[in-house]
């Protein structure tokens, strides 16, 4: 899967995952479609997907349990915002344990979506 097509694949697990978990009417830019993202959020995205799939190819991912698959998603995107952003909001980069269930579980959603795309 070229790299493009591997960021795709991430934001649009992520606004599935958004759609299904969060409560109520999510914030319109965590759904933006592909085609109106900035250009920095489309990088973010591809660099989380790469760093997704190598773990996949080298591990047993598969042993992992959701939490663990989504703490991985969220820590990668913790980088990419530390990458992209001088000072980044403390809501960009808040631990595990201080983000949302809905994030926790649309993180766990997009982890296992890239998991059986390329599988």
């Amino acid at each position: 899967m070229l790299q493009t097509e591997g960021a795709r694949l991430f934001r649009e697990a992520w606004i599935a995952g958004v759609r299904q978990h969060f409560p109520g009417e999510p914030k319109a830019g965590y759904v933006t479609p592909w085609e109106h993202m900035p250009q920095w959020e489309r990088e973010a995205a591809g660099a989380v997907y790469a760093q997704v799939r190598q773990f996949v190819e080298v591990a047993t991912t598969a042993r992992l349990s959701r939490e663990q698959k989504g703490r991985f998603v969220a820590t990668c995107w913790t980088a990419q915002m530390f990458k992209h952003f001088e000072d980044p909001k403390p809501g960009y980069v808040a631990d595990w344990p201080d983000l949302p269930a809905w994030q926790q579980e649309t993180d766990a959603d997009t982890f296992e979506a890239i998991e059986k795309a390329i599988a």
